[in-house]
């Protein structure tokens, strides 16, 4: 890929640094796209970022050393350091700007914002990155920054800073073995199977364990006269929800090097006849007449309305769904379980996030990484997670109540640690081709393996047309 042109249009708008405008062709790398690491450990990604911010209070203990990049402890001058967050990110908990204003009175400290184009985020990201005009701290998602801003040749690995040793879960901040990011939760969206708890509890369902299972319950739901599973596939990422589930725990169970070797074009997916049978699976269930009539002309938007008037059971989706449909009326009841692809299936953990970032070649490291120690500060984390309503990632910082619902997914899941990253966070390419194959299949058009085989060839091409070695 090469660079051709790039053009940056700063302005400061109180105290945001805009990137306004940009235009650039691909980005010329002199080595080619190293082998993706697919090491992130099967745990929970961390919740989109989103929501106001709080009054926190506290601050980092740590005394950084001074490595020439102008340490404000030692100086006594005011140092101000650099954070980019996508514009769609800027109500972000680590943004609030009463957390940065005290953060700067107890350090001297300033952190300026550069709010990047959310349809421009990673593109912006890759080129400053390239052309190493780096900022010092970059909020941006785990899975997403070891498919898009080549992670490990980037950025800090952070295994020793003093706030690692207090987590409670580190998988869902690694990569590779390594600590990379920064977070103070490790929740994260799930996806799985949204159901109406009230109609499983008026006819006697249990959460089914097996596909088998799931079929007898939706049998007795479809007795009942109501729709067992909504089918939005007018969305056609829709359709992924259960395969990129259902694919990510068969792997992770039986070869967990699979999607490294499908990203370095030593096997593709129809290789896993597997694969194929979890797409007949989602396929069998709307052909045996368990789903809406319409699902290629139905959208996501009609969902919340479906649950509200008890017209559909069930729908393969993420827990967001429980929010919105909440948000409309907090009497309904309704819970998530796992895709139940096969025998005792994981959770879908999305690869979703906000962690916090710093590349290798900040100017001012040591100021970002106060930055980080401050946010983890138990009197700083705690008041975050009790605002944001987090599942705390510290020894120290006690997890709020909680809803219901994501009790039980604590619960049942999280803790138990039976959760897997969904595929999107190995896919290091456009899957709106693969979402399209999979409207194909409900069209008539393909069947599983026509689908594999078509993915297949437009991965390939996809993959040579990044560089990546093996295509």
């Amino acid at each position: 890929m090469y660079l051709t042109q790039t053009s940056f249009y700063n302005q400061n708008v109180n105290g945001f640094t805009t990137i306004e405008n940009f235009t650039t062709g691909a980005i010329h790398m002199n080595d080619k796209m190293k082998k993706i690491a697919t090491g992130l450990l099967a745990g929970v990604m961390t919740l989109s970022l989103a929501a106001c911010g709080s009054n926190n209070s506290g601050s980092g203990n740590a005394s950084a050393t001074n490595n020439g990049t102008g340490n404000s402890s030692n100086t006594g001058e005011k140092v101000t350091i650099e954070l980019a967050i996508s514009k769609s990110s800027q109500d972000s908990a680590f943004v609030a700007q009463d957390l940065l204003d005290e953060f700067e009175q107890k350090t001297n400290i300033k952190v300026n914002l550069q709010l990047l184009p959310a349809e421009q985020t990673a593109t912006v990201l890759q080129t400053k990155l390239a052309v190493d005009e780096v900022p010092d701290l970059i909020q941006y998602n785990l899975a997403s920054a070891v498919t898009d801003l080549n992670l490990e040749r980037n950025f800090e690995i952070l295994d020793n800073e003093p706030w690692v040793g207090r987590l409670l879960n580190k998988d869902v901040l690694s990569a590779n073995d390594h600590v990379y990011s920064f977070h103070v939760s490790q929740d994260t969206g799930m996806q799985g199977v949204v159901y109406n708890k009230d109609i499983f509890k008026e006819l006697g369902l249990a959460i089914p364990n097996s596909y088998e299972e799931f079929l007898a319950v939706c049998e007795k739901i479809k007795a009942s006269g109501v729709t067992p599973v909504f089918m939005p596939f007018k969305d056609n990422w829709a359709a992924n929800i259960w395969p990129a589930a259902a694919f990510a725990d068969w792997a992770a169970k039986n070869e967990p090097s699979l999607f490294d070797d499908i990203n370095a074009g030593r096997k593709k997916w129809s290789d896993v006849p597997e694969f194929a049978t979890f797409l007949q699976q989602q396929y069998d269930v709307y052909k045996k007449g368990y789903t809406n009539t319409d699902i290629l002309s139905d959208s996501y938007d009609m969902a919340v309305g479906k649950f509200l008037n008890k017209e559909t059971a069930m729908m393969f989706m993420g827990d967001w769904l429980i929010v919105n449909v909440a948000e409309k009326d907090p009497s309904m009841h309704l819970g998530l379980f796992a895709i139940p692809s096969s025998d005792g299936a994981s959770l879908g953990a999305s690869p979703l996030g906000g962690q916090l970032f710093i590349p290798k070649k900040a100017k001012h490291m040591d100021e970002a990484k106060k930055f980080l120690e401050f946010i983890a500060s138990k009197e700083v984390a705690q008041k975050i997670v009790d605002a944001q309503g987090y599942v705390s990632n510290f020894s120290d910082v006690t997890t709020p109540k909680l809803p219901e619902y994501k009790q039980e997914i604590v619960d049942q899941y999280i803790t138990p640690k039976k959760t897997v990253l969904t595929t999107d966070a190995y896919m290091i390419v456009d899957r709106s081709e693969l979402y399209r194959l999979l409207q194909d299949e409900f069209a008539g058009g393909l069947d599983p393996a026509g689908v594999l085989k078509a993915w297949d060839e437009k991965f390939s091409q996809l993959m040579k047309d990044k560089g990546a070695e093996g295509f």
